[in-house]
């Protein structure tokens, strides 16, 4: 009676895979043996089970073969068509980048999942088990309820795409046709051009394919990352505008700019600028800017200072064009200034060098390249500069035969030392342009800078006038030494000698007195100088003479006497 009540309890359960069995007390045979008679409904159970379990799992086999076999063949059309790459280079914009993206495993993944859930689903129902592929079931008709909206998304995707390939082509057609980037190239001077035409290319494609996203995430019913892409997108285009103004004005400012520099450098080459600045010693270095061109060049940035303004106040964005705008026009106020004190020290260094080649001259007339021999010093020797050759030299080979033995090597020349004279004229210039100085930063109202500049200045004074101060003394030594030692006198050398040490110090000390260094230390130095030579003297002259001394006072005592 225990069994019989055990397996109606597992009739009622349901069974295994589903199959419910009938639960009722079986009659018991008086000569029937117990044990065979529990056991039977069990084997009759796996009997009935069975076919339904071997069924299911061919499903399962067959169908997980067959997905193979289609996402195998699936991925090996992807490798041969090279679908996969234009794919992913439609969707960059960018096909040599392509290759990097294994689409063909994600294609054939995708595929071999989609068939497995439909062979899964039919596995579970092979084996009548409801109640776990409802779910799945419900998934898949999810799924497939949902793929007319990714068919409606994928076509908006596929015409997106069209129309930025298409516009892209166009922009960048077009822009090659005018050889921009050749032209960027050749401003820029770098090897490899900056492609400005792709660039612009692939700013059109992919605010195409933004234009779009809006409606495919609408398609989608993705509600969620709709409103702010589509906020995004409507600032955008809000904005765009601003955006579109800025860059033509840039445009046409700095193209205006560029026409006006080549129109202002040529005209002035024409009329003889470069001549001109090669006569007042402003020559160009090589590779530099010649006096025309650095002009055109000035015009060009005056040009494109207020297009720079013009352009930010276009975009309306105060928190980038309010200091930005305010900065460029402290600078367009600052130029007449800066123009100004440019044209000082330009008038200032035409004048300076005028007067320094006077300067140069007049000293050299009147034999002020000898003040080496004046002042008692060795005259350095100059080298003329060798003039370059002439003639170029042969390129066909020779028949003379080369020299055997020692050659002469020919030694570079040596550049010409400048003369006092010329070094004078440089003090002179140097001197002028300090003063323009002065005035040019007088005029651009930076006095700490003007302090600076007449600091330097006057020190340069008191240098130069302690120079010349030493110079004089150093003549003046020479001179007293030449007179002694002519006089003829025994210790004539010697007492010239005397004189002109005496003499140097003491206009070293009123030179360095008249430079400013250490004024007091120089006085204190210089008095306890003379008064130790003076204090020698003495005691070498009352030790030394002192019998001297005291015969000649017994002779004035004693003529003393005999006239009393």
């Amino acid at each position: 009676m225990n069994e019989t009540w055990c397996v109606a309890s597992v009739l009622q359960s349901g069974g295994i895979g589903g199959f419910y069995w009938l639960a009722q007390a079986s009659p018991q045979p008086v000569q029937t043996d117990t044990g065979t008679t529990g056991i039977a409904p069990y084997f009759d159970q796996v009997g009935a089970f069975l076919p339904s379990l071997l069924g299911a799992l061919a499903v399962l086999i067959v169908g997980w073969l067959i997905a193979a076999i289609v996402a195998s063949v699936v991925r090996g059309l992807l490798n041969k068509t090279n679908v996969d790459r234009r794919l992913a280079g439609w969707v960059t914009g960018q096909p040599e980048e392509a290759q990097s993206w294994p689409v063909e495993k994600w294609i054939s993944a995708t595929v071999f999942w989609i068939i497995m859930a439909f062979v899964i689903v039919a596995f579970l129902n092979a084996l009548n088990l409801q109640t776990v592929s409802a779910p799945l079931n419900s998934f898949l008709q999810q799924i497939f309820s949902y793929l007319p909206r990714l068919g409606a998304a994928a076509l908006l995707l596929l015409l997106a795409w069209a129309l930025a390939t298409v516009a892209k082509l166009i922009l960048t057609r077009g822009l090659s046709r005018f050889n921009l980037d050749d032209r960027l190239a050749a401003q820029t001077g770098e090897r490899s051009p900056f492609l400005l035409s792709e660039a612009l290319g692939n700013v059109i494609y992919w605010f195409i394919f933004l234009f779009f996203l809006p409606i495919i995430l609408d398609v989608l019913a993705l509600g969620g990352p709709l409103l702010p892409v589509q906020n995004l997108l409507n600032d955008i285009l809000t904005f765009l505008p601003n955006i579109i103004y800025a860059i033509v004005i840039g445009a046409v400012g700095w193209l205006i700019a560029r026409i006006v520099r080549g129109i202002v450098t040529n005209l002035l080459a024409a009329m003889g600028t470069n001549q001109l600045g090669v006569r007042v010693g402003l020559t160009q270095a090589t590779g530099g800017l010649s006096l025309s061109a650095l002009i055109g060049t000035i015009v060009y940035v005056l040009i494109l200072i207020p297009t720079a303004i013009a352009a930010l106040n276009a975009l309306q964005i105060e928190a980038i064009s309010a200091p930005a705008t305010s900065m460029l026009q402290d600078i367009l106020l600052a130029l007449p200034r800066i123009f100004t004190a440019a044209l000082i020290l330009v008038l200032f260094y035409v004048i300076g060098r005028f007067v320094a080649d006077l300067v140069a001259n007049i000293l050299t007339s009147v034999g002020f390249n000898n003040i080496f021999n004046w002042l008692g010093f060795a005259q350095p020797t100059t080298y003329p500069t060798a003039p370059p050759p002439t003639t170029p030299p042969p390129t066909t080979p020779s028949d003379i035969p080369p020299v055997s033995g020692p050659q002469t090597v020919v030694q570079p020349p040596t550049p010409a030392r400048r003369t006092p004279s010329e070094i004078a004229g440089i003090i002179v210039l140097v001197g002028i342009i300090l003063l323009g100085a002065v005035a040019a930063t007088e005029v651009l109202g930076f006095a700490v800078l003007t302090a600076i500049v007449n600091g330097i200045l006057a020190v340069s004074a008191q240098v130069l006038s302690g120079l010349i101060v030493f110079g004089i003394g150093l003549y003046l030594a020479n001179l007293a030494y030449s007179l002694i030692a002519n006089s003829g006198n025994r210790q004539a050398r010697i007492l010239g000698q005397t004189a002109r040490i005496a003499i140097i110090a003491l206009v070293a000390a009123m030179a360095l007195q008249q430079m400013g260094i250490a004024s007091n230390i120089v006085n204190l130095a210089f008095g306890l100088l003379v008064g130790a030579i003076a204090v020698a003297i003495a005691l070498a002259f009352g030790l030394g003479g002192r019998d001297i001394a005291a015969e000649e006072l017994r002779d004035w005592l004693s003529s003393f006497k005999r006239e009393r």
